[in-house]
């Protein structure tokens, strides 16, 4: 059965982690979903990469926050904050590319 990521978090958020840093969040709705998303990594490197076009070296960190029911993933910033060309200097657009991941549930 497909699931959609925006059914079972609470909250999806991005924001900077300094300026040379992305962090983003998804927050779940209950533990049972955020434990069961943890069992299956359903974000794992591989889904960062494809949904963010960046090659794993990019990626900072993945953590399973279990006391917040949270995963964060903090990927380096494809162009720095306030640089020439940067289109969203707080990071807080960021985490669009999550709000349609689908997987296997």
């Amino acid at each position: 059965m497909k699931q959609k990521l925006t059914d079972l978090a609470e909250i999806i958020r991005s924001k900077n982690s300094g300026p040379y840093e992305l962090t983003l969040d998804i927050m779940f709705k209950d533990f049972a979903s955020f434990e069961k998303a943890c069992e299956k990594k359903i974000i794992n490197e591989d889904v960062v990469c494809r949904l963010y076009h960046i090659p794993p070296e990019k990626i900072i960190n993945i953590i399973e926050f279990q006391p917040a029911k949270a995963i964060k993933i903090t990927i380096q910033r494809p162009i720095c904050s306030g640089d020439l060309g940067e289109t969203d200097v707080y990071g807080a657009q960021q985490h669009a590319p999550l709000l349609d991941l689908e997987f296997d549930w």
